[in-house]
């Protein structure tokens, strides 16, 4: 056995005791391509409206009630979106027909329903891949092909945005204006932003010559990854610096000094950079794919966190290879990622896919509302954004009201960003003061009144002494006010 993975295992019982953190990124991607995750029915009528929606509904009710608090939801796949788009037709997962309009818009959909649980909504966006030849020719005159032929390059079997046309990171930027400015999206999340895998003959030679300057070959294409990224990274703090921006890079960076890649990184086999774009700032977040085990997932997550800078980094776990279908991991591996994850004070994970939550494979489901997520957590804050928290929520009153349930109500609290109202995170407990810093504590979060109605599900476990703290939408935290009924 070798001897880094050895080290961990004799730490594993001291790791798996440690307590859950109050701040922590939980997220799931929920993935429309192909409808893997949702939907499962087609928009056509107003029936199957509502089915579909249904549907979107009960995932996020059931990751609700795990204590999820981040979705990252598919917006867009290959050049074609799930929003009504003035640059991009709707994807046909939708209605069964390519740019069919289903009825609602899903974004928005998704958004305020997330909200409505506390939960983040980041936009999910595929950037580079356009999809097969098929595909392509399915979309007709509404293709990014057709429409900025210039930007597109095919390469074996597919079509490409070219990384290496400067136009690129326009086209790029106009479909995020839209997400960003057209909905309240808490983040958005850049998959497939790299270079086709192990590609040295991908037809770029005559941008190569034209843009190299005396750069190699491989620099090149990683400065235009690179570009894109602070490109889109700054065209965001623009527009709403509160946006959270990250990507999902290839889960190992290079080689590192405890533990070899074997030939598969991001550095060198798709040309990202991310370590060095999380070492420059042009990024909030980063969940790296680190759908692998042992060796091939310690070191490098320590890699990660070493080079962060500061930013929130987020491992991909691959949890579907839980399913017989897909690998053969057992759920122990899971749970030991997760244990790891904490223990070294990374900022949360994220589950692909949502399906295999959802179905509770291998129990996962079960083991994160038991033990792993059995309390709720907060957003990370983001002081190289901002460190300054809102004003303490004032006049807290505590009214008892029919069926044993209580009204919170306070006044409002100030921020210093004055284009964001702070919202509520509620506390409550069996002992004076509520201890904040404790998350078994949390009520609810994200609230966006100055109301609350407190209703226990059981009326003898219901709590007698409350607290209530503003929290801004960069993960700041104000002090709290306390009451009691």
């Amino acid at each position: 056995m070798h001897l880094f993975i050895f080290i961990l295992l004799l730490l594993f019982p001291f790791i798996s005791t440690m307590a859950q953190p109050k701040f922590e990124v939980r997220a799931a991607w929920i993935t429309a391509v192909y409808g893997l995750d949702w939907p499962r029915t087609k928009a056509t009528n107003p029936q199957t409206i509502l089915q579909q929606k249904e549907e979107l509904v009960d995932i996020l009710d059931k990751l609700k009630e795990a204590n999820f608090n981040t979705i990252l939801f598919q917006t867009r796949t290959r050049g074609d979106v799930l929003y009504p788009s003035a640059i991009e037709p709707f994807n046909s997962i939708l209605t069964g027909q390519i740019g069919g309009n289903p009825g609602y818009d899903p974004l928005a959909f998704a958004v305020e329903e997330c909200h409505k649980r506390g939960m983040e909504c980041h936009a999910w966006m595929v950037t580079i891949p356009l999809g097969n030849k098929k595909h392509v020719a399915s979309l007709g005159k509404k293709s990014v092909t057709k429409q900025n032929k210039d930007i597109c390059v095919p390469y074996k079997s597919e079509y490409f945005l070219n990384p290496g046309n400067p136009a690129t990171k326009e086209y790029l930027m106009k479909l995020v204006r839209e997400v960003v400015g057209n909905y309240d999206v808490d983040g958005v999340h850049f998959d497939y932003l790299r270079y086709p895998e192990y590609a040295p003959l991908f037809p770029d030679k005559y941008d190569f010559k034209r843009y190299g300057q005396g750069r190699s070959l491989e620099q090149w294409r990683r400065d235009n990854i690179s570009e894109i990224v602070r490109y889109i990274y700054k065209g965001v703090k623009v527009m709403k610096p509160w946006v959270k921006v990250s990507t999902c890079p290839v889960g190992k960076y290079r080689d590192t000094s405890r533990y070899s890649s074997r030939g598969w990184n991001a550095f060198h086999t798709v040309y990202q950079d991310p370590q060095g774009w999380l070492g420059e700032g042009i990024q909030d977040q980063i969940y790296p794919m680190m759908y692998f085990q042992g060796n091939s997932f310690y070191p490098f997550a320590l890699d990660w966190q070493e080079q962060s800078n500061g930013r929130q980094v987020i491992p991909g776990l691959g949890i579907y290879f839980l399913h017989p279908d897909e690998g053969s991991w057992s759920r122990d591996e899971i749970d030991r990622q997760i244990n790891f994850i904490r223990s070294q004070r990374m900022a949360g994970e994220a589950h692909y896919r949502v399906k295999y939550v959802m179905d509770n494979t291998q129990g996962l489901y079960d083991e994160l509302i038991e033990n792993f997520y059995s309390y709720p957590a907060l957003q990370p804050s983001m002081p190289w954004l901002d460190n300054v928290p809102p004003s303490t929520p004032s006049e807290l009153k505590v009214s008892p009201i029919n069926n044993g349930y209580t009204e919170l109500s306070w006044q409002e609290a100030t921020d210093n960003d004055q284009r964001n109202k702070p919202m509520y995170v509620i506390y409550a407990s069996d002992k004076y003061p509520v201890d904040i810093n404790n998350p078994e504590n949390i009520v609810a979060q994200s609230i966006r009144e100055t109301s609350y109605i407190y209703a226990p599900i059981i009326p003898w476990s219901a709590k007698k002494y409350f607290a209530v703290t503003a929290i801004d939408r960069y993960g700041n935290e104000s002090k709290a006010s306390q009451g009691r009924k």
